[in-house]
């Protein structure tokens, strides 16, 4: 199911049919995110004139192209790489007539991928700011609407650039909701929120900023682009893979084999061990009672849950949502899940997540682990990977954030 997900949001399989007829003037490329290369891979293989530009993916997820350039830099923090690429995309898309079409290829984990600051604000100032921001629990959408209101390129500015150019934003999502403001903070759509909003969550998880960064922050220089803005109007945007469609690949291969499947929902936020623990208690009501699904049958959701760091372990959230879900099923006979982000990257980690079954816990113990200890210590890598049931894809060239899935085999309870 995990393999179907992931397939289903290639974008070889479903870029080409989103492409307009080429433009009379010039095509220009640019785009940004963990699967922007694969995009523009498929884009070059399916656009029948010419076309020429610059995407940035993150480390280790290049694709060859032969007319798109493809730059390589640091995510989740941002690198000198990264603020290299943004500032030539923004140089890349000036001077464009109405005449010419801009496609933007944009996904998943491109915020930390265009790092590009407003003046008075350092890239140095962007790494501690976004480091703040993975460890204070705030979601990506509250991430995200403060990295656009520091950003140059960001929240419609790369669009505003574009201007008077016909802009298609392609896009695949792996945020909850699929808001195209919040999918790499959409630097090129308009942008609802205010700097006010930036300032409020900045204040709500205490994120210390420098004096010069929030007086950039409270200046009208933080503002961005709003719906209605003339430069925006020449703007179309498509989803070509969505949260949604992986979780009914998934769904589609649950059902051949003979089970129930029932979609949770694509858009499940909260603390990761929150969620595991609801999780959990849904298993154990369906295992042993029948409520609210009767077994066997299939539990999956999506969406993008939080960790606050409290500890010195190494994440990420799936795996420490499956170390909460295990401790809740306390060895529930004929329950297994897994869970993994369909980038292939867990937090900072190269492991996507891991998978339990009924002998996760015995198993911790009999080697030394100690569940409740690795959950404290925000480490549920560590403890995976310990035990050996890590699950590593290496770069899978797609990004629909979080997926997983509970598996009951049978009902272990009266109503079995």
């Amino acid at each position: 199911m995990f393999d179907a997900a992931i397939a289903a949001a290639q974008p070889a399989w479903t870029l080409a049919q989103y492409l307009p007829a080429p433009p009379r003037g010039r095509t220009i490329v640019i785009g940004a995110g963990k699967a922007s290369a694969a995009m523009a891979s498929a884009l070059e293989a399916a656009w029948p004139g010419p076309l020429e530009g610059l995407v940035v993916t993150r480390y280790g997820y290049a694709v060859p192209c032969s007319r798109i350039e493809i730059v390589q830099a640091a995510h989740p923090v941002p690198d000198d790489a990264g603020l290299a690429a943004a500032q030539r995309m923004l140089q890349l898309v000036s001077g464009l007539d109405e005449d010419d079409l801009v496609i933007s290829l944009v996904s998943g984990g491109g915020s930390s991928l265009l790092p590009l600051p407003l003046a008075g604000i350092t890239l140095d100032d962007k790494q501690r700011i976004n480091r703040a921001l993975l460890k204070s629990g705030a979601t990506i959408s509250e991430m995200n609407c403060v990295r656009r209101h520091l950003s140059a390129i960001k929240g419609g500015r790369l669009a505003a650039a574009c201007y008077p150019a016909q802009v298609l934003n392609l896009l695949i999502s792996d945020v909850p909701g699929d808001d195209p403001i919040d999918i790499a903070s959409g630097p090129t759509v308009p942008d609802p929120t205010t700097r006010a909003d930036a300032l409020a969550i900045v204040k709500r998880y205490a994120i210390d900023l420098p004096a010069h960064v929030l007086a950039v922050l409270e200046s009208d220089a933080a503002e961005t682009l709003k719906p209605g803005d003339p430069r925006l109007a020449r703007i179309r945007t498509e989803f070509i893979a969505t949260p949604r469609l992986a979780l009914e690949a998934a769904a589609r291969v649950g059902r051949d084999a003979g089970y129930a499947v029932h979609v949770l929902g694509d858009a499940i936020e909260g603390e990761a061990r929150d969620v595991g623990k609801v999780m959990g208690g849904i298993a154990l009501a369906a295992s042993r009672h029948g409520e609210p699904f009767a077994a066997p049958c299939v539990l999956l959701s999506g969406g993008e849950t939080t960790v606050t760091v409290r500890g010195m372990g190494r994440g990420g959230r799936n795996v420490e949502y499956l170390l909460s879900l295990a401790l809740t099923l306390r060895g529930e006979a004929g329950v297994h899940a897994i869970a993994g982000d369909t980038d292939g990257v867990d937090g900072q980690e190269e492991i996507a997540g891991a998978v339990i079954g009924p002998d996760t816990l015995e198993r911790a113990w009999r080697a030394g682990l100690r569940p409740h200890d690795a959950l404290a210590a925000n480490d549920g890598h560590g403890f995976f990977e310990a035990l050996g049931d890590a699950v590593v894809t290496g770069p899978t060239l797609t990004n629909v954030n979080d997926f997983r899935a509970i598996l009951l085999t049978r009902a272990s309870g009266a109503n079995a």
